[in-house]
């Protein structure tokens, strides 16, 4: 018989953050969290997107052993602003067993009618700046930092239980060549020119924070089109801002300024802390922490993670000058090999961008929905 019960503990939490370390012990390709930070965002009293979040946290049992786990959310200002009737679900894991993924799915539908709510999407996190989708494709690849890992059964449950596929995310690996391209270094000279535009050279990290938030701000406008998109707020961005500022490298951040020093895009790109991580398995102690500063210091892979423009300057060929700054920067650091962060399958315009580097799609994720 299985059994779901709520989770009213800190210790409960930690059995739940814990689990997939159980679950997925013998696969080669999952990456573990950090445990620390993983706590952290569940935690309700550290994690400020409980201003305008509420979420409970289940693990199933079967046999008094733990078989599952599952995040129930309300977003309520995507309900209440944006007026998507959803509740979400999020840090779902569980073995390879229908009836336990069902009996944790009925808290998501019993929340969601609760709430008056008319359907059920997930995997997602409690905001858009978190993981989301299960995985459907690339099985024998690490996940990135930013995405989880999952077996080949949990797309199964959901098809046999109902679901129909909702948003979907393509990932792809880019080869870097050894030389800048030409014509991509001569369009970047022509459009710095033509709309006077200028690389902002940053020395330090201080130097980065004045920019942060017009990054966030950039960010809206970039994607505030597409299906999943909930305005960022900016308790999330001084959040975020503490919470991944370590991680920033200066030289793996390219900021493009108009004429009058006002930011019109960005991107950031980071060392691959895949193997990292896997190695660390959870902690930075004791060895963890050595393994991060290794592949920050030395690695021949990195991971592309975000990328704004204003929608002024969108389609005026302002990523050559990004491309033109990356390829520099990867010829220097010995880097042949990028992976770019997740992109909805319909943002065509975004996946135009790398046609120059012998794209792959070697990765691909789903949210599944259901009416309830």
């Amino acid at each position: 018989m299985i059994k779901v019960k709520e989770i009213t503990t800190q210790q409960e939490l930690k059995r739940f953050v814990k689990f997939p370390f159980t679950l997925y012990s013998d696969s080669p390709y999952w990456v573990a969290p950090l445990t620390n930070d993983e706590l952290e965002t569940l935690d309700k009293t550290k994690n400020p997107v409980f201003k305008n979040a509420t979420a409970t946290y289940y693990l199933a049992y079967k046999e008094n052993k733990i078989v599952g786990r599952i995040a129930v959310i309300i977003n309520k200002l995507e309900i209440e602003e944006i007026g998507k009737k959803k509740v979400r679900f999020g840090w779902l894991d569980m073995i390879d067993d229908i009836e336990v993924t069902k009996a944790l799915l009925e808290k998501v539908y019993e929340a969601g009618r609760e709430n008056k709510l008319e359907y059920a999407e997930g995997p997602v996190g409690f905001s858009n700046m978190e993981k989301a989708g299960i995985l459907t494709k690339g099985f024998e690849e690490l996940n990135t930092m930013i995405t989880w890992y999952h077996y080949p059964y949990y797309a199964e449950h959901f098809e046999k239980l109902g679901f129909e596929k909702q948003a979907t995310w393509v990932e792809y690996r880019l080869s870097i060549p050894a030389t800048i391209k030409e014509k991509v270094a001569k369009f970047s000279s022509i459009v710095k020119k033509r709309y006077e535009l200028e690389v902002i050279e940053f020395k330090n990290k201080k130097e980065i924070l004045p920019y942060v938030n017009t990054m966030f701000e950039l960010l809206n406008k970039t994607y505030n089109s597409l299906q999943t998109f909930v305005p960022i707020q900016q308790y999330q961005i001084d959040y975020y801002k503490e919470k991944y500022f370590g991680f920033i490298q200066p030289d793996y951040i390219t900021c493009i300024k108009d004429k009058n020093g006002a930011l019109i895009a960005f991107s950031i790109v980071m060392p691959s802390f895949s193997k990292a991580l896997k190695k660390a398995n959870g902690s930075l102690l004791p060895f963890g922490w050595y393994h991060m500063w290794q592949a920050q210091r030395k690695n021949d892979r990195a991971a592309f993670y975000l990328i704004g423009i204003d929608p002024e300057y969108q389609g005026k060929g302002v990523t050559a000058i990004i491309f033109e700054e990356m390829q520099y920067l990867f010829n220097s650091k010995g880097i042949d090999k990028v992976e770019t962060n997740p992109e909805l399958i319909e943002n065509t315009a975004v996946q135009l961008l790398w046609k120059d580097y012998e794209p792959v799609q070697h990765k691909e994720r789903s949210t599944f929905k259901k009416s309830i």
